[in-house]
């Protein structure tokens, strides 16, 4: 059992990550603003409210805690690319002062939600595994390499353990399409309205999809494991097209899709699928939900979330 605080808990992942360690018995403190409805539905966690730019807020929330879960993005890929410097002053430099308690408060281990997604930029590799050479093109996921970095520097200076997971294209319940991340809960909602979705492109854009909960699970493997390697991608290892995903949206919402194009943003990959063997050999795993069966999943929360 971990005394452990996920920083952004009231965040698609960071919600998903407080429910699956309170599940295994961990002593789960969840930190955030809470502007919107508490998304995890754990019993028995302690809430602190608070601003992640605020030093005395996460000195509150870090007091006591053996790891931090580092899951708080104050920006998406899209509000990145309009304003590179709001990401850096934010994400970056938030994110070196939250490593600046951590030291502070005795923390063990902070462990970061990077992006795989976005980190390798355009590779010729089938799979990307970690050995290959990051090459970011958006702000995005720059100031992900970054803090990545930061967290090598406090290690080694400071002696706080660190370990980043690369986390492809994680999709779900409770992932909001109003803040224009994750394509599948955008299609959804939009065909939920009766609305047309936009491809951007011609539809032959490929990512590695993994299903949410499966994401939490496979990080709270970890806990109470010293890892052997400071990165780790966490994706299924399989592509999908988003014309691939047009057909799974028609044949699981069974409603008529109408599809406009749009072109494809400069700073977006063409092909991202994640080689996971690293994470899969070192830790134990269990199988994962299916594209179909997600799709399905997150269809029904659409629904539900419409009445």
């Amino acid at each position: 059992m971990v005394d452990c605080v996920v920083v952004g808990a009231n965040g698609f992942l960071g919600s998903h990550l407080v429910d699956a360690l309170a599940a295994r018995g961990h002593n789960v403190t969840a930190f955030d603003r809470f502007t919107e409805d508490q998304q995890f539905v754990a019993e028995g966690v302690k809430r602190v409210e608070g601003d992640f730019m605020n030093r005395s807020d996460l000195m509150r929330a870090l007091d006591g805690q053996e790891q931090v879960f580092h899951f708080l993005s104050t920006s998406s890929p899209a509000t990145s690319e309009n304003d590179p410097t709001l990401d850096v002053e934010t994400n970056v430099v938030g994110s070196i002062a939250l490593f600046q308690v951590a030291v502070e408060a005795g923390v063990r281990r902070i462990a970061f939600a990077s992006t795989g997604g976005a980190i390798y930029g355009d590779q010729n590799a089938l799979r990307i595994t970690e050995e290959s050479i990051p090459m970011p093109i958006s702000p995005y996921a720059i100031g992900k390499l970054t803090i990545e970095g930061y967290l090598r520097y406090f290690e080694r200076k400071h002696g706080l353990q660190s370990v980043s997971f690369r986390i492809s294209n994680p999709y779900g319940p409770r992932q909001h399409p109003h803040k224009k991340q994750g394509v599948i809960p955008i299609f959804l909602q939009q065909i939920a309205e009766g609305l047309p979705i936009t491809v951007l492109g011609d539809g032959t854009m490929m990512r590695d999809y993994i299903y949410v909960g499966d994401v939490a699970r496979m990080i709270v493997e970890t806990v109470n494991r010293t890892p052997a390697f400071p990165v780790y991608n966490v994706g299924s290892g399989h592509g999908t097209s988003v014309n691939e995903l047009v057909g799974l949206a028609r044949e699981i919402t069974g409603r008529r899709v109408v599809v406009n194009h749009a072109d494809q943003p400069v700073t977006f990959v063409q092909r991202s699928i994640l080689d996971v063997e690293r994470f899969s050999s070192e830790f134990a795993g269990t199988a994962l939900v299916d594209l179909p069966e997600g799709m399905a999943l997150t269809w029904q929360d659409t629904v539900d979330g419409a009445r």
